[in-house]
């Protein structure tokens, strides 16, 4: 049986279990403290009864307006305790978090690399839709100023997936998969 519970700081000297998969993105020291001082709900992790940390949720909330969303920078799982859900139950953890007060986003969005196709059908079962492919997002400058020149291995699909405050649906598209824009387009 695992629990959800708050990420705190001497948990970053617990990852390494889980953030050496290669499909894991790592980030700098500074990056997992600013999210757990400016997002402490939104940082948190699954934990096996026998204390064991099995994965993690890393997000944010940003944008204005109807843009106003939770931001997913990282759901990783450790590869010891995958294909038993907690993926999906780290993201509706998210879901249920940033639907209601003091959150109330409109949806729920992330980047996942286009040839992630594991993440992809997973988030798909949950609901989430590609809204646009991120030409370069992975890459280095040069692959970041052609939004015709498409790769799945440096390309990424914003996925998305509206919440009960977007009552119109405004915030997903179905033609997601044929929008290229370039990451200096993406602005909230």
């Amino acid at each position: 049986m695992s629990s959800i519970r708050p990420f705190s700081a001497t948990d970053l000297f617990e990852l390494n279990s889980i953030n050496l998969d290669p499909l894991t993105e790592n980030f700098y020291l500074y990056f997992y403290l600013q999210y757990l001082s400016e997002w402490p709900s939104l940082f948190y992790k699954s934990v096996s009864c026998s204390g064991a940390n099995e994965g993690y949720m890393l997000a944010k909330t940003e944008g204005k307006g109807t843009d106003w969303h939770a931001h997913i920078s990282a759901v990783t799982v450790n590869p010891n305790y995958r294909r038993i859900g907690l993926a999906s139950t780290l993201c509706s953890s998210l879901e249920r978090f940033t639907e209601s007060e003091p959150y109330e986003a409109y949806f729920i969005d992330l980047f996942v690399r286009c040839n992630n196709k594991l993440a992809i059908v997973l988030y798909e079962k949950l609901g989430y839709s590609v809204y646009r492919r991120v030409v370069g997002y992975y890459g280095d400058y040069e692959s970041k100023t052609n939004r015709n020149k498409i790769d799945d291995e440096i390309d990424a699909f914003d996925m998305r997936k509206a919440l009960k405050r977007d009552i119109k649906q405004q915030s997903v598209r179905s033609n997601g998969r044929k929008v290229n824009v370039l990451p200096s387009e993406i602005v909230f």
